[in-house]
């Protein structure tokens, strides 16, 4: 409902212009852009510059903070984007659209580099210069945040506990439990794959979603099969998506390892040890180990 009143406001405050008003208008003004207007610039109602840069609000007065806050935000940006292509992915494997979930996952792929490329706003970040602003983030931490675990449900790293810090936020509580027993992405590709006649066993789909996904040598031959057949570009969607993950989360320990090292996190976890844990945990199993069966 709030989605949609934001559209409504949008559409009623940015006056849409056909191809033919732009040329009449490129025409009128000899080729220079429009500098006069009756409010603020079109442009910065549709990107709502004003409250974007608003949004900054550090609470040190070191130098550093302001680059670690930006970033931050770029990247909860980006995990609410991931969020919306993937579903909007299994909406598609939903409807038996494999070239258009292809196309979809693809360009995720695009967004999960510039989301990568994001660390390097934060890869030169030394213990000295963290330390001028980390205590005075209290208990904050990247592990709180709502949008990053519901981009890692929708990959299949599920768990229930990890929804408990939201509890007291009731609409991200709800969209993280309902993500938690719902299909994820992964799940929506075998089920997509069945339908399609593959030899996928019926105890692979129709499971406890919420529980961790177990690898199977039975659906690693049918992704063998898968890539010998007209599916293989939607495999290789997959594979292109599970390795930016990979790299996001080598990236991220990375940068903890560079900036605090081995101390315990804001968050109340351990810190380099928990992220180094959670790499292990593997996206899209089968698609990588059926590599030796081809």
């Amino acid at each position: 409902m709030e989605v949609n009143n934001l559209k409504e406001s949008l559409m009623t405050s940015t006056r849409q212009l056909s191809e033919r008003e732009r040329e009449t208008r490129a025409a009128a003004n000899e080729g220079l852009p429009t500098l006069g207007f009756d409010a603020a610039t079109p442009y910065d109602d549709y990107v709502g510059t004003a409250t974007l840069h608003r949004l900054q609000r550090t609470v040190t007065d070191a130098p550093e903070e302001l680059a670690f806050l930006v970033t931050t935000q770029v990247m909860e940006l980006y995990f609410g984007l991931l969020r919306s292509e993937w579903q909007l992915a299994q909406r598609q494997l939903d409807d038996d659209d494999a070239a258009t979930a292809t196309v979809t996952i693809k360009r995720t792929v695009r967004h999960f580099e510039a989301l990568n490329a994001a660390w390097a706003s934060l890869s030169w970040l030394t213990p000295a210069q963290f330390n001028q602003f980390r205590d005075a983030l209290g208990e904050a931490s990247g592990f709180q945040s709502a949008l990053y675990r519901h981009v890692e449900f929708l990959l299949g790293n599920k768990s229930e506990a990890l929804i408990r810090p939201h509890r007291r936020n009731p609409e991200a509580y709800s969209e993280l439990a309902e993500a938690l027993a719902r299909p994820s992405l992964y799940d929506s590709v075998l089920a997509f794959l069945a339908r399609q006649g593959y030899a996928i066993p019926r105890e692979a789909v129709e499971r406890d979603y919420a529980a961790d996904y177990e690898p199977r040598s039975d659906v690693e031959a049918v992704w063998a099969e898968v890539y010998g057949g007209p599916l293989a570009p939607l495999a290789e969607a997959l594979t292109d998506l599970a390795t930016q993950f990979s790299d996001w989360r080598y990236r991220h320990l990375m940068a903890v390892r560079r900036s605090m090292g081995a101390k315990p996190g804001s968050g109340g976890s351990s810190g380099l040890s928990w992220l180094e844990r959670s790499m292990r945990r593997e996206i899209f199993p089968e698609l990588w180990t059926a590599r030796t069966l081809m």
